[in-house]
Parts: structure tokens; C-alpha cells; sequence
């Protein structure tokens, strides 16, 4: 006779920049599966993801499986000027569309700069779930996020919930990949 696995059940947990510190190495490792990374990136990504915990308004959920092992993350910070992210999508966003689009998206808007899920622990509404949690009371009228062109888990939650075009077939400096960036109001309802 074969067992059957039971269920697994997820909590979302509202992390401080100190609790991400402290399971750094394993959000790393969550986000490099998540992505087909090779493992070399987690060191790699270890210190942007240190300075993005000091900047304003940063929030992080994550999805903690009955073992407590994270099996999903997301976090951002309010969008500002001389950040990386932020010129970069201003110089797409001028270049495509003018400078109205511009101020209309990157005046007052939250970056969500990660979200991801264990392979594992995809298909149950884990992804929506931290999504929503993440943004619940962001104190911005918008939100931005770029994810890579084509289709995708993630590609299908953006649309599901609302994010729109901002920025097609847009290459960032250094990734060879054609990435959107998409946009919706907030807050999320």
C-alpha cells in the first residue's frame, strides 16, 4: 500500500528587514530555483537585496510551508529617482511614450521587485496570495514590476489581477532578455 503524501498548508508572515537577514542564504536559494538560476547568484544577489531592505516604505511576505522552510517571497519599496530600476524604466518609458506616461507611472508607485515560489508550491493561489498581502496598505497610488516577456505562471497572476501594459519588449542594461513592465492602480481590490 502507497501513502499519500498530505497536504501541504502555507502561512504568509509579514518579514522585517532583520528577519530577511536572517534567512537571507534561503530566500536567495528560493528566489535562484524559482528563476532557473545558476546557484552562483545567490552571492552575487546578496548584497542588492541588503540595500534594497533600507529603502522607504520596503515590505516583504513570505510563505512558510508546516516545516517552516520559505517557499515563497515577495517584497518591493517605493520607486524613486536615482535608483537603478527606476531610470532605467523612465529611459524606456520616455523613449515609447513621452514624458506624461512617465509622470503618470513614476510619480507615487511601489516597486515590487521580487516575488516568487518554490516550483513545489505553485498552482494553489500561493503566488495571488503574497501578492495581495505584499500590497495591502501600500501607501503609493500605483504599482510597478517587471517580469520577463512570454508566457508564465506569473505572467497569467499579473493579468489576473489587474496589471497592465507599461513597457513592452524592454532590454534592461546587462540582460541579453526582452522583459515588460507592468503597472495597475492601488489599492488592489
Amino acid at each position: 500500500m502507497t501513502a499519500t503524501p498530505s497536504p501541504r498548508t502555507e502561512r504568509l508572515v509579514e518579514f522585517s528587514p532583520q528577519d530577511l537577514n536572517g534567512r537571507l542564504h534561503e530566500a536567495l536559494e528560493l528566489y535562484v530555483t524559482a528563476m532557473n538560476y545558476p546557484p552562483s547568484t545567490v552571492e552575487q544577489r546578496a548584497p542588492m537585496w541588503l540595500a534594497h531592505m533600507l529603502r522607504e516604505d520596503w515590505r516583504c511576505v513570505v510563505a512558510l510551508d508546516d516545516r517552516d522552510e520559505l517557499v515563497g517571497i515577495g517584497y518591493g519599496y517605493r520607486g524613486s529617482s536615482g535608483q537603478w530600476w527606476h531610470e532605467q524604466v523612465r529611459r524606456g518609458l520616455t523613449t515609447v511614450s513621452g514624458a506624461q506616461a512617465v509622470d503618470e507611472w513614476m510619480d507615487d508607485y511601489f516597486e515590487l521587485t521580487e516575488l516568487h515560489v518554490l516550483p513545489r508550491a505553485q498552482g494553489r493561489g500561493l503566488g495571488e496570495a503574497l501578492l495581495r498581502n505584499l500590497l495591502g496598505g501600500v501607501p503609493t497610488t500605483h504599482v510597478l514590476l517587471s517580469t520577463p516577456e512570454g508566457p508564465s505562471n506569473a505572467w497569467r497572476l499579473y493579468r489576473r489581477v489587474g496589471f497592465q501594459d507599461v513597457l513592452r519588449h524592454y532590454q534592461f542594461t546587462g540582460d541579453p532578455r526582452p522583459f515588460a513592465v507592468l503597472g495597475r492602480e492601488l489599492p488592489m481590490t
